[in-house]
């Protein structure tokens, strides 16, 4: 059976856990050949690859520092020319520092900087110039950038806000080439590094109108909706996948 995704080839940064691989594996269950970047454990990123080529598909596993513009580049050029084209972009690699205003300095606020929005900037101009009609840029923010409840997110917050600019200002200079560009806004998910049940997580499940924390499979599939046929006239959007977080 033809899936939606069949012959296409996808790239998403940071890909080797959480939402990241959630995403991963949805556009391979899709139907695309998948490629993903990770930058320590290689074991989790191996699993991630079984997981691809368990449906169908080809994977590749690019090890690359986000914080490194020119590994970026390299990433995306090199998923490019192994795979023959590069139809799909998800930025999604990001750092999360959280802290008192009058304890970041330059250097944390350069690292934040480097990963979550020049990375984005960067793997877009170098995908884009391998992308024909059709073609999906789609950038992984935060409700961060819409809806501060908690103090010591000021940098988080700025660097998440940066990619709604990002998305209008790409998705009208490519909407011309038949090239989308879009932004979700994941809210509280379960992950690793926000555990369901961690210290704060009542708290926080509160402060949505559903009352929970949402899954990876959920982004994902928001996901593999705006990388597949029925996204096609939808460009410029941030959608907030956040349970209500910022009604």
């Amino acid at each position: 059976m033809t899936k939606i995704l069949d012959g296409k080839v996808a790239l998403v940064t940071g890909g080797s856990r959480g939402i990241g691989a959630a995403v991963v594996a949805r556009l391979a269950e899709d139907g695309a050949d998948v490629a993903f970047t990770y930058l320590r454990n290689a074991d989790r990123a191996g699993d991630v690859v079984e997981r691809v080529k368990s449906a169908g598909r080809r994977a590749m596993a690019v090890r690359a520092d986000s914080a490194d513009a020119a590994a970026v580049k390299d990433a995306v050029d090199q998923v490019a020319a192994e795979f023959g084209r590069l139809d799909i972009l998800v930025n999604n690699a990001a750092v999360f520092l959280i802290a008192p205003v009058e304890e970041l300095g330059l250097d944390e606020f350069e690292s934040t900087v480097a990963v979550n929005v020049r990375a984005p900037f960067v793997a877009a101009k170098a995908a884009a110039a391998h992308m024909g009609d059709g073609g999906r840029i789609i950038s992984i923010g935060s409700n961060a950038a819409q809806r501060m409840v908690f103090p010591g997110f000021t940098l988080y917050a700025m660097s998440k806000a940066a990619l709604a600019g990002l998305t209008k200002g790409l998705g009208r200079e490519l909407g011309p080439r038949g090239i989308t560009v879009n932004l979700i806004n994941p809210g509280p998910v379960g992950t690793d590094l926000n555990p369901v049940d961690g210290p704060d997580a009542e708290l926080i499940k509160g402060f949505t109108a559903l009352g929970r924390f949402g899954t990876p499979e959920e982004i994902a599939g928001a996901v593999a909706y705006l990388a597949g046929p029925d996204g096609r006239y939808l460009t410029g959007a941030t959608i907030n996948i956040d349970g209500g977080f910022t009604i």
